[in-house]
């Protein structure tokens, strides 16, 4: 998959639980992020897991942002 690729289904992911945190469905953001996660270690992509990890706990730590 090219970085182009890689770009844009990092993005529909972080959009997809943007919509769920407006909805106040922590849970369900969570969730989506967590799925981020595992495709970006999945793809080998480190710098962007450490991000889908960095959101999933500050979701999970605040669940009021």
């Amino acid at each position: 998959m090219n970085d182009a690729a890689k770009g844009e289904r990092y993005a529909r992911i972080f959009r997809k639980a943007g919509v769920f945190l407006a909805k106040g469905n922590i849970a369900r953001a969570v969730a989506i992020l967590k799925e981020g996660h595992a495709i970006a270690v999945e793809l080998g992509d480190l710098k962007m897991a450490e991000r889908f990890a960095a959101e999933i706990s500050e979701k999970a730590a605040d669940p009021q942002r």
